[in-house]
């Protein structure tokens, strides 16, 4: 089981890739959005925003948060690490049920082609 701060890490990593994708990926990360990543596995949500292609104020919470985000990912803590590692592809995890997400379609799209 992932711990948090390996999540903690992947989370980074994936501000990381935000920053550094290609122009026409780039476009994808201007997103002004609230984002949440529930980890089931921990009890445990990190919130952020992602804005201009990074991921900024990221917290930690236990549990769920009150407040939905405006994108909510919802995951094992296990899953996010693949993920981002890329040993588990976005669009699996999705159709599996892996991966929890509530955003609009646009975003999801959006998102997708950054993972």
């Amino acid at each position: 089981m992932a711990t948090i701060e390996e999540c903690r890490d992947a989370l980074d990593r994936l501000a990381e890739n935000l920053a550094q994708a290609r122009p026409e990926l780039r476009r994808a990360a201007v997103l002004d959005r609230s984002l949440s990543c529930h980890l089931t596995d921990l009890g445990l949500t990190f919130t952020g925003h992602l804005r201009e292609g990074h991921l900024k104020e990221v917290r930690t919470v236990e549990g769920v948060p009150e407040r939905r985000a405006e994108i909510a990912l919802e995951m094992t803590g296990d899953d996010l690490v693949a993920m981002v590692d890329g040993r588990l592809p976005f669009a699996r995890a999705w159709a599996s049920g892996r991966v929890r997400i509530r955003a609009s379609m646009l975003d999801v799209l959006r998102l997708r082609s950054l993972l």
